[in-house]
């Protein structure tokens, strides 16, 4: 059987990737494509228990600081989990596994973001993930400003009923300034630039159809070119 396509979606919160992984696995699952979905954090029963540590607000009142390098840690090893419960058996079965946040997200993140570097994340990615690449990311990557207006809003308006219905939120990134995202939004930069041959970046504001319909454009080639490999 043919290995499947991981396809990864990356961008900040607020840019509309995960509104687009959605469209593009119920568009996929429609033509009759095998697909499975993931988000980073999460997931598997260690991956939420995970998320649930990094990303809610009340956490370092209940833990204390969470450190730069214990974040980053955290981020791999749901990622390894990740990979070894989900990822690779999809792969394995032919399926197309679209993953929300990979380890991207980690070299925005945690190397730019939190200013641990790029090279000590690309380390932990080879020795954690044996390298498992994405053959194609679609990095969303609008205004900067936009987003984190979207973001903002968004999680204002989501917090209370988050905390209402589970006792927790998923606010704490959210907390940053803008010097931290604007890192963050530089290193997707950097990272578009440096893997043009794996990185569609989509840079302009343009509505939800517009952009899913360019999304579709990009994964049609890249199925295409998949099955014509495979036909040879």
């Amino acid at each position: 059987m043919p290995r499947g396509l991981f396809i990864t979606f990356e961008g900040l919160d607020g840019s509309g990737k995960t509104t687009q992984l959605q469209r593009l696995a119920a568009t996929l699952t429609a033509q009759g494509q095998q697909v499975v979905t993931l988000r980073q954090p999460g997931t598997t029963a260690l991956g939420d228990r995970i998320r649930g540590i990094l990303l809610d607000s009340k956490s370092e009142a209940a833990l204390g600081p969470i450190s730069p390098l214990a974040e980053l840690a955290l981020m791999f090893a749901d990622r390894a989990q990740a990979i070894a419960e989900v990822i690779e058996p999809a792969l394995a079965a032919g399926a197309i596994v679209l993953c929300d946040r990979y380890t991207d997200s980690s070299e925005a993140y945690q190397g730019a973001g939190r200013e641990l570097g790029s090279e000590r994340v690309l380390a932990l990615h080879r020795a954690i993930c044996n390298g498992l690449q994405p053959d194609l990311t679609i990095l969303l990557l609008p205004d900067l400003s936009t987003s984190l207006h979207r973001a903002r809003r968004r999680n204002a308006r989501n917090a209370q009923r988050q905390t209402e219905r589970h006792g927790s939120d998923e606010n704490r990134f959210e907390r940053e300034g803008d010097a931290f995202y604007q890192r963050i939004h530089a290193a997707y930069e950097a990272i578009a630039a440096r893997e043009p041959g794996r990185v569609a970046a989509i840079r302009d504001d343009a509505g939800i159809d517009a952009i899913e319909t360019r999304i579709r454009s990009i994964i049609q080639t890249i199925v295409a070119e998949r099955l014509t490999a495979v036909e040879v």
